[in-house]
């Protein structure tokens, strides 16, 4: 009965998990790259890797992406990774489909405020579902995630530091307007990151402190007369 429950799941964490994957792709081109919104995480460090070094962004993923994607493998197993890599296959074939055929241009250049809140929105939202559904959206997200599990920090603020800190060097190459309107982005995002993957889970927080009644009062009183004669 176990089985056919968790079988009947799979495809429902399927959906999820392309929902969330098509919004990160929606965003990242239709609002962070029409509006000139630069990246966080180790897409922001390929892109400071090609200033600095000359690099191509796509080797400079890789090679951060395979050793997170091994501890992972050994950490969180097998399915966490497939997930891991179903999101980033269809990852690659929604954002390529928009970047060919999908004539939506959505300019916030005038109110790059309201770009970053919903670049934040969306794509805190987006990674939060792949991380719900048991995978990641990116060597970064896996790298949030287990800094997370290791030291007991939401997964959402792991985020954001890890983001604002490539930001933080991004500013050697990209404009520090466009830089501070990412970070806003950012700080939204890891918020509903937290948000996302806490909700409908029970809180981990101290136990209660049950205060007694007035005969448990009466009862320790007698008990602590009775002791001292």
């Amino acid at each position: 009965m176990r089985n056919q429950i968790s079988g009947a799941r799979l495809p429902l964490k399927l959906i999820v998990n392309l929902i969330g994957t098509f919004l990160l792709s929606f965003t990242y081109y239709h609002i962070n790259y029409q509006n000139h919104l630069t990246e966080g995480g180790f897409v922001g460090l390929s892109l400071l890797g090609k200033y600095v070094l000359g690099l191509s962004p796509s080797i400079t993923v890789l090679l951060l992406d395979l050793p997170v994607l091994l501890i992972a493998l050994a950490l969180k197993g097998k399915g966490f990774v497939c997930n891991t890599f179903i999101s980033v296959g269809s990852f690659t074939v929604f954002y390529g489909l928009m970047e060919r055929y999908s004539g939506m241009m959505l300019d916030f250049h005038g109110n790059l405020a309201l770009a970053a809140l919903l670049s934040g929105l969306l794509t805190g939202l987006g990674s939060g579902l792949v991380l719900r559904c048991g995978g990641a959206s990116g060597g970064d997200d896996i790298l949030s995630l287990l800094i997370s599990e290791w030291k007991g920090i939401k997964v959402g603020t792991v985020f954001i530091m890890m983001d604002i800190a490539v930001l933080l060097l991004s500013l050697f190459y990209m404009p520090f307007r466009e830089t501070m309107y990412t970070a806003m982005a950012v700080i939204v995002a890891g918020q509903v990151i937290t948000f996302t993957t806490t909700l409908g889970k029970p809180k981990r927080g101290k136990k209660l402190r049950v205060q007694p009644g007035a005969r448990g009062r009466q009862e320790a009183a007698a008990a602590t007369v009775a002791g001292k004669l």
